[in-house]
């Protein structure tokens, strides 16, 4: 039987060792005294891997909480959001949403991409799916608007949230800049030579016409 206090080297002391170290996340021991539900294991698996997803200033954060401070996914929610997103910048962000307009020139395109990033700078702006639809709706140029509107075969009002946010994108994802332009349409065509080899009268005056065109 060894010994059971054994001396160390002052070396042995400066290794670095687990013992006696908390981690800040750390699962309530009750998990371990029923079965786990398939939902519950994900939670507990999100909750341990959280801590990889980060670097820098937001793991130093995660470092110095209180050891054990995290037990849930919704403990780990109000320390993140309290960490990055304080009152005030809260409400800067969710007023950016409110306030969106769609800037001159700005495709349909454009400007659905850069709602969707002031939505995803506050993930807990808490504005509902219907809401983000009709301030989306409501600050579009009429030109957009109009497209929109032929798009849902009426008025975008007449379709639900699901529907009105599908229809959007699909939009979207189909929309270019030039679509949306106006001045595309104004661009003069350019002008079709007329062969040397051409001599029928009918095919000039066919050329012709498709220059004028």
């Amino acid at each position: 039987m060894g010994d059971e206090n054994p001396i160390h080297a002052l070396g042995d002391y400066s290794k670095p060792s687990h013992e006696g170290y908390r981690n800040t996340i750390e699962l309530p021991e009750g998990n371990n005294v029923m079965p786990l539900r398939s939902d519950t294991i994900r939670e507990i698996m999100r909750l341990r891997l959280f801590q990889f997803s980060l670097r820098d200033q937001a793991s130093n954060w995660l470092e110095r909480l209180l050891a054990g401070s995290i037990s849930t996914r919704d403990d780990l929610t109000t320390h993140f959001l309290a960490q990055l997103f304080p009152s005030r910048r809260t409400a800067k962000l969710c007023n950016d949403i409110l306030m969106f307009q769609q800037h001159q020139g700005e495709s349909l395109s454009e400007a659905w991409t850069r709602f969707k990033d002031l939505l995803q700078k506050v993930p807990h702006h808490g504005i509902d799916l219907w809401l983000q639809v009709q301030i989306f709706y409501d600050h579009v140029n009429p030109t957009t608007r109009r497209t929109i509107d032929q798009s849902a075969g009426g008025k975008l009002h007449d379709r639900n949230a699901k529907e009105s946010r599908a229809l959007i994108k699909d939009l979207a994802l189909y929309d270019n800049e030039s679509w949306n332009d106006p001045r595309d349409f104004a661009k003069q065509v350019k002008a079709i030579s007329l062969p040397q080899d051409v001599s029928s009268t009918s095919d000039r005056c066919l050329i012709k016409l498709k220059n004028q065109v």
